[in-house]
C-alpha cells in the first residue's frame, strides 16, 4: 500500500475475533496460514521460522511458530497466554485474541474474547465435538459473541468426509440450541495445515458450497455491536487547563459508552442527579456536531456542576440503573478461592468501590449447562451467578444490552490481583 493511501487504511471496517479450541485443535497453525496466505508476514519473520521449525524437527514449516510470542510457549508447541495480532486485507483491518485451549486457562478465553465481534472456535474432525468445545461455545455465549464461526479443522486426516462434517454440525447445533445469544452460526470445513477453505476456496471439498474462512471474515456484518440508543459516558477525567486562552474552560473526558450526544441535549449526572445540557463537544482540540461510542471526546456543560472521576452523564430521558444489590455471571480468575462474604474492590467503567460477596446463587457445569446450587464453593475458572453488595451505587445496564457499563472487574485489595470478571445480568 503507497504512502498516499493510508487515509483509506484509516477509514477502513475493523474486525475484533477471538479463536477458541482444544489444545492441539490447530489454532495457532490456522492464525499462521491466515497471515502467510493473504501476505501478513514478513520475510525475516518466516526465515525465523523456518529456522525453527528445522531445530524442532518438523516435516513442514510450522505455521504456528508464527503466533506462539512466548519462548516457552514456541518450546512446548502450546499457547500459555492470549496473543493479540493486528493483520489487514484490503477489506477490512482484523485484530485477533489467539486463546489457550487448556481448561486452565478459561480465563484467558474470558479476557481474549471479551472485546470480540466474531469467535471462531475450532473442531478437530477426527473427534467431533468435545467438552472443550462446550465450553468455550458457553463463554462466547455469555460474553455475549453475536458471531460464531465453527471451523471444522483436520479435514485432510478425515479423507475429506463430507459424513464426517455433517455430524459435527448437527452435534454442535444441538448443544448451541441450548444457549441463548449465538445470533450468527456459520460452519466452515477446512484444513488449516494445507490451507483448505481458510483463505481460498479447497478443491478437496467439492460438496461444501460455502466461502472460505477469509472471505467470511472480510464480509460478516458487524455494524450492529455498539448500543447507540442509551447514551453512557462515564467520566474519567476533569479538564481545567489553567491557561489564558482557555480560562474559564471546564471539561469532562471520557470515552462514550453507549447512545449519541449532541450539543443541547438534556443531560443527568449520575449518581447525584444533578441536570443540565451539553454546550460543546471537543474532540482532538476541534468542536464536533456529535459524539457517539467509541469515540474519546470532551464534554462542556451548561451549568456549572461538581463531577469527578467515576460520575456518569447519560441522557435525562433514558437513565441507566443505579443501586447497591448487583447480580451478575462471574468467571473466577484467581488461584485462591472465593471467601464467602468477601469484600474486594469492584471496578466499573471509571468507579471503583467496594463490594461484598452477599451470596452465591449457582455455578454452572459448562459441559451440561445444568445449574449446581448445592456447591456454592468458586476455585479458578468456575463460572455462575452471585449476587453483590457495593458500598456506594453502581450506575450500570445489563450486560446484554452494553457490555461496557454492564461488565467489571473484582480485585483483591491486598494483593491487586484480578479475582474475577463480571456480566451484570
Amino acid at each position: 500500500m503507497s504512502n498516499t493511501d493510508t487515509s483509506g487504511y484509516l477509514d477502513m471496517d475493523l474486525l475484533r475475533f477471538t479463536t477458541a479450541g482444544s489444545v492441539d485443535d490447530g489454532k495457532s497453525t490456522l492464525i499462521g496460514r491466515l497471515l502467510y496466505d493473504s501476505k501478513n508476514t514478513f520475510e525475516d519473520q518466516m526465515e525465523a521460522v523456518e529456522q525453527s521449525s528445522k531445530q524442532r524437527g518438523d516435516e513442514n514449516v510450522n505455521l504456528a511458530l508464527l503466533t506462539d510470542g512466548l519462548k516457552a510457549e514456541r518450546e512446548q508447541g502450546i499457547t500459555i497466554d492470549v496473543a493479540y495480532r493486528y493483520f489487514a486485507t484490503p477489506k477490512r483491518k482484523f485484530i485477533i485474541a489467539d486463546t489457550p485451549g487448556h481448561i486452565q486457562y478459561t480465563r484467558n478465553m474470558v479476557t481474549g474474547a471479551s472485546t470480540a465481534n466474531l469467535a471462531i472456535i475450532l473442531v478437530d474432525a477426527r473427534k467431533g465435538v468435545i467438552e472443550q468445545t462446550c465450553r468455550h461455545s458457553f463463554i462466547a455465549s455469555l460474553l455475549r459473541i453475536q458471531h460464531v464461526v465453527v471451523a471444522v479443522n483436520k479435514m485432510d486426516l478425515v479423507d475429506y468426509s463430507q459424513e464426517v462434517y455433517d455430524q459435527i454440525v448437527h452435534d454442535f447445533k444441538d448443544f448451541a440450541s441450548r444457549l441463548d445469544s449465538f445470533v450468527d452460526v456459520s460452519f466452515i470445513p477446512i484444513s488449516a495445515l494445507n490451507g483448505d477453505n481458510v483463505v481460498d476456496r479447497s478443491e478437496n471439498m467439492p460438496w461444501y458450497e460455502g466461502s472460505s474462512l477469509l472471505y467470511h471474515l472480510e464480509t460478516v456484518y458487524v455494524g450492529n455491536q455498539e448500543n447507540h440508543v442509551e447514551a453512557r459516558f462515564p467520566v474519567q477525567w476533569v479538564i481545567r487547563p489553567q491557561s489564558d486562552e482557555w480560562h474559564d474552560f471546564r471539561g469532562y473526558a471520557g470515552r462514550v459508552a453507549g447512545g449519541v450526544f449532541k450539543p443541547g441535549d438534556d443531560i443527568t449526572v449520575q449518581p447525584s442527579g444533578f441536570t443540565t445540557k451539553v454546550k460543546a463537544i471537543y474532540m482532538d482540540g476541534k468542536e464536533i456536531e456529535e459524539a457517539y461510542s467509541p469515540l474519546s471526546v470532551a464534554l462542556t456543560l451548561e451549568d456549572e456542576i461538581d463531577i469527578s472521576r467515576g460520575d456518569m452523564i447519560v441522557k435525562t430521558n433514558n437513565p441507566p440503573e443505579v443501586n447497591q444489590d448487583i447480580e451478575a455471571m462471574i468467571c473466577w480468575f484467581s488461584d485462591k478461592p472465593m471467601m464467602p462474604r468477601g469484600k474486594y474492590i469492584l471496578r466499573h467503567t471509571t468507579r471503583e468501590v467496594k463490594a461484598i460477596i452477599k451470596e452465591v446463587n449457582y455455578k454452572v457445569n459448562i459441559n451440561t449447562l445444568h445449574k449446581i446450587e448445592d456447591d456454592k464453593d468458586f476455585h479458578l475458572n468456575d463460572i455462575g451467578r452471585i449476587t453483590l453488595r457495593t458500598s456506594s451505587p453502581l450506575i450500570h445496564d445489563r450486560y446484554k444490552r452494553n457490555r461496557t457499563t454492564g461488565s467489571f472487574i473484582l480485585v483483591d485489595a491486598q494483593t491487586n490481583e484480578t479475582v474475577a470478571a463480571g456480566m451484570i445480568a
